[in-house]
């Protein structure tokens, strides 16, 4: 028999109410083609769905394209994985039809990828003293998860990275001295979740930024325009967050368009700030279709920065993707080598993620941090406009790069420590002063927050210590009897290859036994995650005080960031 297509059966399933999903569906309900005869029977309530769960569970087996068919009792299904899009079209020939009445179970699935981070436990200052990680003021995890959230989704415990949580809210902190790039503020108090141990606050906030001393802009924005970003919430989304960006552009600035898919493609190139019709056009023509060679298309967009270079500007690749690459270098660790080489050329890079059910979460903080940049995801526009207006300093205009944190523990006051948070950001020790070893990028109004577990010498909290033949380490720092730690910070200017120390001690006079609004805030936050994760170390905390709480702090009902945590915290049903 002839196969073939037939658009009237279309028009009978839509009028009919049997919906081929849209991009925005969880799954696809199928239809088959039944024999004229039998879809003339009577149906009734209780008849139970045609099963198909072993013909599905084969085709998605066998899927690997952008779109595919496949053969289902007659008739066939065209589907796009990609988008979680699909119909089913059945074969118009003599003796089979369209049977509207039978049903078939929705197909969900998730290809979404979340890197495995064990959490930070407890350590022993005499066995280790030094506390050392990259400053990382990403917010993607938090963005992430609040869609999850909002959409009722089961959160993956590896989706929630605590730093990334705590960094998305601003916090009071003060304005840097003259000729420093960033504050540093500590604060010590109770921990809410631990009696046994206290919450150690960390602070650094660059200075606000002043767009009459800002440098020009040299931007490139890279698209993914792969079947894969095909939609309102994806490439559509992508197209609006680009617009409003292109409203803040001046003059002196620069604009060139990379997009990929199978290939990459050169749209716009080196455009001016005040072309803002014809840069808007360029965006607003784009459509999604074909494969994803994502390595192709970092090669081109660094290929023109450093053609359009500005000395002493801002150089920047903006990458928008699901990071849901299939074509060409799709695997990290070949992804983070080329886009090291890349970040040589003293171009930076800011990673933008769209989409749900195929996002690529670690491909895109990998690609963020072996590019001298930051990860977020854009969820909303009103997310686009927070991110690329709102802190459109911390986005785009590095004021100190390669910042690494030290942390050093007075033994002879503090007995163990947890560092909340930066799993993937920890370093050794003697990586700390080693200018070849890469930190994180602060950019200007930017804010990094770290938060400690403390266990003093008198705590009753048990610590893991490594028994040595030769006996305990000697304790140093006798004499610094006030000082239970000391906060040490090396960063790089934009454009310097020296890094540059800068040293904080925090004495008792920094402990308080009331946590101050700042650290109230941020203590909510990381028990929430820890809630989200299942976390060991959650200790007491339950959701409805940590709500509580969090509500007399400053600013909870006034800033709208923290008055939708509030709202979507308290609905959500997190143990």
């Amino acid at each position: 028999m002839k196969k073939r297509i037939v658009s009237l059966i279309l028009a009978v399933v839509l009028s009919l109410s049997v919906t081929a999903c849209s991009d925005k569906a969880d799954g696809v309900k199928y239809a088959d083609a039944k024999n004229k005869s039998e879809s003339q029977q009577q149906k009734t309530d209780d008849q139970k769905p045609v099963e198909r769960t072993s013909v599905l569970e084969e085709f998605l087996k066998t899927y690997d394209e952008a779109e595919a068919t496949y053969e289902l009792d007659g008739g066939y299904v065209m589907m796009s994985k990609s988008t979680n899009a699909g119909a089913a079209y059945m074969e118009a020939t003599e003796g089979f039809y369209f049977d509207p009445g039978v049903e078939f179970p929705m197909i969900e699935w998730n290809t979404e990828e979340y890197k495995y981070l064990k959490e930070n436990s407890w350590m022993s200052v005499k066995t280790s003293p030094f506390s050392t990680f990259a400053a990382d003021v990403d917010t993607a995890s938090y963005a992430n998860v609040r869609r999850m959230l909002t959409r009722s989704q089961t959160v993956p415990a590896d989706a929630v990275r605590l730093e990334e949580m705590i960094n998305y809210f601003h916090y009071d902190y003060a304005q840097p001295k003259t000729g420093e790039p960033f504050s540093v503020t500590t604060e010590m108090a109770p921990c809410p979740w631990n009696e046994n141990s206290k919450l150690l606050m960390v602070g650094l906030a660059a200075k606000d930024l002043d767009m009459s001393e800002v440098p020009n802009s040299n931007l490139v924005f890279l698209i993914d325009v792969s079947g894969s970003m095909e939609g309102e919430d994806r490439l559509g989304l992508v197209q609006r967050s680009f617009k409003l960006l292109c409203e803040e552009l001046r003059p002196g600035d620069r604009v060139s368009i990379v997009t990929y898919a199978n290939g990459d493609k050169v749209v716009l190139e080196g455009a001016s700030g005040d072309e803002k019709a014809k840069i808007c056009d360029a965006i607003e023509d784009l459509f999604a279709s074909g494969g994803t060679n994502g390595g192709k298309g970092i090669q081109s967009a660094y290929q023109i920065a450093e053609k359009y270079f500005i000395e002493g500007g801002n150089n920047r690749v903006i990458l928008a993707t699901d990071g849901d690459l299939n074509i060409g270098i799709t695997d990290e660790g070949s992804l983070t080598r080329l886009i090291q080489e890349e970040a040589k050329s003293g171009v930076f890079l800011s990673v933008l993620g769209f989409g749900w059910g195929n996002i690529s979460d670690s491909r895109m903080e990998a690609l963020a941090d072996n590019g001298n940049g930051n990860y977020s995801y854009i969820d909303s526009i009103a997310e686009a406009r927070k991110v690329l207006i709102e802190e459109m300093g911390g986005t785009l205009f590095t004021v100190a790069k390669d910042v690494k944190l030290q942390v050093e523990f007075n033994p002879n006051l503090v007995k163990g420590y947890r560092l909340i948070g930066y799993e993937n950001r920890t370093m050794a020790a003697e990586d700390f002063a080693d200018d070849t070893k890469d930190g994180g990028e602060i950019g200007a109004g930017h804010q990094v927050t770290a938060l400690y577990e403390v266990a003093l010498k008198d705590s009753k909290q048990e610590i893991p210590e490594v028994e040595s033949r030769y006996g305990n380490q000697e304790e140093t720092n006798s004499a610094l009897t006030d000082e239970y730690l000391t906060v040490n910070v090396r960063y790089k200017e934009p454009d310097g290859d020296v890094s540059k120390l800068l040293v904080y001690p925090v004495t008792k006079a920094e402990y308080h036994e009331q946590m101050s609004d700042n650290l109230s805030w941020a203590a909510g936050v990381a028990q929430a995650g820890m809630l989200l994760k299942k976390s060991e170390y959650a200790g007491t905390s339950d959701m409805k005080s940590v709500i509580a709480r969090m509500e007399k702090t400053a600013g909870a009902n006034e800033d709208e960031y923290k008055k939708e945590f509030l709202y979507l915290y308290s609905k959500a049903q997190i143990d």
